[in-house]
């Protein structure tokens, strides 16, 4: 169980916005790359690399905003 008082920085709505960050980042790779995909005529390959685009900014996003909750 979580403590809602502990110093450690990570409180429910800083869960969420941190769920909302991944699926956020996830999303929009993956519409750019559905728009790429159609100006350019292929079929799924810049929405692929979109995806995984968004995984690793929004893995690298959640690293980066945890790493800072937990040190301050």
């Amino acid at each position: 169980m979580v403590d809602e008082n502990s110093d450690n920085g990570l409180r429910g709505r800083d869960l969420v916005g941190l769920g909302g960050l991944l699926a956020g980042a996830v999303v929009a790779g993956m519409v750019i790359g559905l728009l790429l995909d159609d100006a350019v005529g292929t079929s799924p390959a810049f929405t692929l690399a979109g995806i995984a685009a968004g995984i690793v900014v929004g893995g690298i996003g959640f690293w980066l905003r945890v790493r800072a909750a937990l040190r301050g």
